[in-house]
């Protein structure tokens, strides 16, 4: 099983390597995202940059010739699709702090089924935008090309940079965001620029991984670490941890079956949350049984 995986590498190295970036940056930016309970803006953040994709596709198809190779091009539809995750992130982020939470998840949910419905009806008469939604949807990772592994270790370094350095008003904001105002913190600020990074992370790996693996590296590691971690320092530690292992035995397994290797990650990171629940269960009762 693992000689067929290093067999593999020469072919698939750059699919490889990017899959594991994508899960380091998503599962750190996770964790973020689950401390503040916004999972859902995961999905619909998601769906945005899907729908971005498919205008890119779509303003291709009314280029002139002379004009279509940029506006058919990878980075085009990539920034695309960052774009109007950017746009989502920060539609749902501002709604939630002016209206309540009623408003807040009544936006996320628009934002999701707009998303997904125009996607498909922007495509709908064109056979190659629909053959490229069909590929994000069913999370493809194995056309990740060289420039893409850069793209993803450029933006996971500096993901990094500023946790090290906006480690302490991140945390404030995330478990208090009135007492971050009132020490100082300028709140507004840093809730806009994490959605505008959101958005960018999930903009890029949207047209690299698919949905269902940007999805699942968002979420999944972030709450298997939150069951799993005892400080809130260890969860950036943790998460990626889980995205990396989770990751290498995934594609070690779809390698081998020949399954598909976003949807095998995404039931690796489902059955490990399943046992990091387990665990804090298990812990729990041990805790009460000590006292």
């Amino acid at each position: 099983m693992i000689a067929s995986f290093l067999d593999s590498w020469s072919l698939f190295q750059h699919a490889y390597a990017s899959g594991w970036l994508i899960g380091v940056l998503l599962s750190l930016i996770g964790v973020l995202v689950v401390a503040r309970d916004q999972i859902f803006i995961g999905a619909a953040v998601s769906q945005a940059s899907l729908l971005g994709i498919a205008v890119g596709i779509w303003l291709g198809s009314l280029m002139t010739v002379d004009h279509q190779s940029w506006w058919q091009s990878d980075i085009f539809h990539s920034c695309m699709g960052g774009l109007f995750a950017i746009l989502a992130a920060l539609m749902t982020a501002h709604g939630g702090r002016r209206a309540g939470q009623e408003t807040h998840e009544a936006m996320t949910g628009w934002v999701f089924l707009v998303s997904i419905s125009m996607s498909i009806l922007l495509l709908s008469h064109s056979p190659r935008g629909l053959e490229e939604i069909n590929r994000l949807l069913s999370s493809t990772i194995i056309g990740a090309r060289e420039q893409d592994v850069w793209i993803f270790a450029v933006l996971t370094l500096l993901t990094c940079i500023a946790l090290v350095r906006f480690y302490r008003p991140l945390l404030l904001l995330v478990l208090d965001s009135e007492m971050a105002q009132a020490v100082g913190v300028r709140t507004d600020l840093l809730n806009n620029l994490l959605s505008i990074w959101l958005g960018l992370a999930v903009g890029f790996s949207i047209h690299v991984s698919g949905v269902v693996y940007t999805f699942a590296s968002l979420v999944l590691p972030a709450l298997a670490a939150k069951n799993l971690g005892r400080t809130a320092r260890s969860l950036f530690f943790i998460a990626p941890c889980v995205s990396v292992g989770t990751g290498i035995v995934s594609f070690v397994l779809a390698n081998y079956y020949d399954f598909p290797p976003g949807q095998m990650s995404a039931a690796c990171l489902s059955f490990l949350l399943v046992l990091a629940w387990c665990i804090r269960a298990v812990r729990h009762h041990i805790s009460i049984a000590c006292h």
